[in-house]
């Protein structure tokens, strides 16, 4: 194994780092569904995405997909989710982790009576931001108008491949 090739070239290092306060409210989401943007692409020169979801009880997550880009990796920080790493569902609870690489098929949800919290990692970063602030209402819309907003935010769900 070795380290990826040298990104930094100077002698000394610099100041760079980047703090960001938690925010009191999450930024987009619904009241059984919050999405909190902890580092978005941009505040990471695009090298990872990370998002926190707190899921209320019953909470739909998201259906059977898949990305061709990026990779999609569910830390869980509290309470009990179910994961699906495309062959069969697991329960996740404090501390497990599920890693999906790019074309790998996955899903989640809270089938629980509890609520759940888990952070998302999509690597490398990708503006999924619109993605999560408009999927609601473009589930709303015709069966065309949703895929085509799948795709173009690289969400591939298989119920609709054959479409």
């Amino acid at each position: 194994m070795s380290y990826p090739e040298p990104r930094y070239f100077g002698e000394r290092g610099q100041v760079s780092a980047l703090f960001l306060p938690a925010s009191p409210q999450p930024d987009t989401g619904s009241s059984d569904f919050g999405i909190s943007y902890v580092a978005k692409q941009e505040n990471t020169n695009g090298e990872f995405g990370l998002y926190k979801i707190d899921m209320g009880p019953k909470a739909m997550g998201a259906t059977e997909h898949f990305h061709r880009t990026i990779s999609e990796s569910f830390y869980v920080l509290s309470g009990e989710v179910r994961l699906y790493n495309g062959e069969h569902w697991v329960t996740g609870g404090e501390g497990d982790f599920l890693y999906v690489p790019a074309g790998g098929l996955h899903a989640f949800h809270n089938d629980s009576d509890d609520p759940v919290s888990l952070l998302l990692l999509f690597t490398p970063g990708a503006p999924r931001e619109e993605y999560f602030e408009k999927v609601a209402e473009y589930s709303q819309r015709s069966r065309e108008e949703l895929k085509a907003f799948r795709v173009r935010h690289d969400q591939y769900n298989t119920d609709m491949l054959d479409d």
